[in-house]
């Protein structure tokens, strides 16, 4: 019986000692992490200009190939590709933004 109560006792103090350990702040972790993303951002944006790049002339090509086959409603097909650059250019501007940079 003896023995029981001072596992317990040992137990509970350990418990209540370790705690602490527990309780740290988050801030170092919270740090690197933000300076990690930011050291990110500048390939992450060039990439997608890239691609904004290379969609860009594809659709510029499939417009061109379709404009001279005769095809006259090539607007949808315009609007779409062009749409889609504008999107990515905006959205690498945006996350730099967000970022700060």
């Amino acid at each position: 019986m003896f023995l029981k109560t001072k596992k317990l006792w040992a137990s509970a103090v350990l418990l209540a000692l370790s705690i602490p350990v527990f309780a740290q702040s988050g801030v170092n972790g919270l740090n690197t992490a933000t300076t990690t993303l930011k050291t990110y951002v500048a390939p992450v944006t060039n990439i997608t200009l890239v691609i904004g790049g290379i969609v860009g002339i594809v659709g510029a090509i499939r417009v061109y190939s379709k404009w001279n086959s005769g095809d006259q409603d090539i607007n949808k097909e315009l609007m779409g590709w062009g749409g889609s650059c504008v999107f990515l250019v905006v959205s690498a501007l945006v996350i730099k933004a967000f970022f700060g940079l």
